[in-house]
């Protein structure tokens, strides 16, 4: 399968070995990653401030450079929700008729990446080793936006050698969303230490996500507080095969 990389600009920009682990996982399986350099922003910072002519050319852009993939895969699920959901809505309203046709065209062939692992491909055991104590932090977007379910547990389970623990209160906020962590600093403060407190709890070793956006919110604060919890997304895990040769 010929396969599209969107690594979004918050991963290329500061968490490039999350790219690098997606391919890693995708080759692993037997598939082949390609990185069009034409990528840029999905405009889900720009379309959710209200800057929607604006988001458009980014709109474009994007169906251009990932047109005629079998597959698109993005280690967000904040990402994929927006280009799902979002994509089509500014097409159609701000487009013409050849942008509502190339957008129509991509959408279905874009994919969070645990979602593609076990829907698409039917996988879930990747052949990962990660002998750490981890506890999984369902994001929003993923939680609510793409709906991802269990699917990253299903993928944390089958990692040979890893200690997995219940996150309690999983479905709660950690406080980041976007642009609301600034214009709303102390309430997003507060959201955020009920997260690392039930996150210590666990005794994990390590935080995963499948938004590095919102593991860059909470791995700030642990660091603040000491805590010696690291963070890592999900896709860097199930690349992990540590103690084999």
């Amino acid at each position: 399968m010929r396969i599209g990389l969107f690594i979004t600009c918050l991963n290329d920009t500061l968490f490039p070995g999350t790219g690098r682990a997606v391919v890693t996982v995708l080759e692993r399986l037997g598939h082949t990653v390609e990185f069009p350099r034409e990528q840029s922003c999905c405009a889900q910072m720009h379309f959710n401030t209200g800057y929607r002519p604006e988001s458009l050319p980014m709109v474009a852009r994007f169906a251009r450079a990932f047109a005629g993939y079998d597959a698109i895969v993005t280690p967000s699920a904040s990402c994929a929700a927006m280009i799902r959901d979002n994509h089509p809505v500014l097409a159609e309203q701000l487009g013409d008729a050849a942008l509502r046709d190339a957008v129509a065209a991509v959408i279905p062939a874009v994919h969070e990446l645990t979602e593609f692992l076990v829907d698409v491909l039917g996988v879930t055991d990747v052949g990962a080793v990660f002998p750490h104590r981890v506890t999984y932090h369902p994001t929003c977007h993923s939680l609510r936006g793409v709906r991802l379910g269990d699917r990253p547990l299903r993928l944390l389970r089958a990692v040979k050698g890893i200690d997995l623990v219940d996150l309690p209160a999983a479905d709660a906020c950690c406080g980041f969303g976007g642009t609301f962590a600034v214009k709303n600093a102390d309430t997003s403060t507060a959201i955020l230490a009920d997260k690392m407190t039930t996150v210590l709890g666990t005794g994990a070793e390590v935080l995963c996500a499948a938004d590095n956006s919102c593991l860059m919110h909470i791995g700030g604060g642990l660091s603040r507080w000491n805590s010696g919890v690291r963070t890592l997304h999900l896709a860097e895990i199930l690349a992990a095969t540590e103690g084999t040769r």
